[in-house]
């Protein structure tokens, strides 16, 4: 495996407090949550995949409108078929046993069909996918622009990703983590280390403590500065 394998704290962290400013909507039978730059512009789009904790955590919605408030028309799936994993579950939780009733083949899917819905029912030309955790084996998986897939990815302290999937990649990459592997694929790719953070921080950490809210925030800015250059200044 090319990134963390599962473990307690793709579960556990810190409900951020904010109102969320997207709207749902059902594409293929999953439930989406929606959040339209200012001008409602369609052009450039982000395809947000979560953690296990879903895409009605307030974390990532919130994460969500501020991509769509930096230009970028967003769309975040559940992943999960209405069954994430809560907010801090306790120790007996068995993520395992969860993470079996959420194989590839059931998440590939909804990946696909929310790409194919902003290509051709809203007009994206150009979408980059940012993945958190459990999402960011998927923003791998599809990030492929020459097949009408993700133009480029951002990923965050990355679960489940597979040295294959890695090795396949066909499109810029940006990763708020550690890997070794990238300098021979060819492609873009940038990683940026942060401190004093655990696994999960771009989207759990706890905002009181002053380290960790920087390393969360230099994280999103990482995202969207790499989307400005290879989504925006890409057509």
């Amino acid at each position: 495996m090319a990134s963390n394998v599962p473990a307690r704290c793709c579960t556990v962290g810190v409900k951020h407090s904010g109102e969320a400013n997207g709207e749902y909507q059902e594409i293929d039978g999953a439930e989406m949550y929606f959040s339209y730059p200012k001008d409602r512009s369609t052009k450039h789009g982000v395809i947000l995949l979560t953690d296990v904790i879903g895409h009605r955590f307030i974390n990532s919605q919130l994460i969500a409108d501020q991509f769509a408030a930096n230009g970028y028309l967003v769309a975040m799936p559940d992943l999960f078929h209405g069954d994430p994993v809560k907010l801090n579950r306790p120790a007996t939780f068995n993520l395992m046993s969860w993470l079996e009733g959420h194989p590839v083949d059931r998440v590939d899917p909804v990946v696909d069909s929310v790409i194919q819905y902003m290509r051709t029912q809203l007009g994206c030309k150009r979408i980059g996918a940012v993945g958190y955790c459990f999402g960011a084996k998927y923003v791998v998986r599809f990030l492929r622009p020459e097949e009408g897939k993700f133009d480029a990815g951002f990923i965050a302290h990355p679960g489940f990703v597979e040295l294959e999937e890695l090795c396949a990649i066909t499109g810029p990459l940006s990763i708020a983590a550690a890997e070794g592997i990238l300098r021979d694929l060819g492609q873009p790719y940038q990683i940026n280390l942060y401190s004093g953070v655990e696994h999960g921080f771009a989207i759990r950490a706890d905002l009181t403590d002053k380290a960790k809210k920087f390393s969360k925030e230099q994280a999103f800015l990482q995202a969207v500065h790499w989307f400005d250059e290879f989504i925006k200044s890409g057509n």
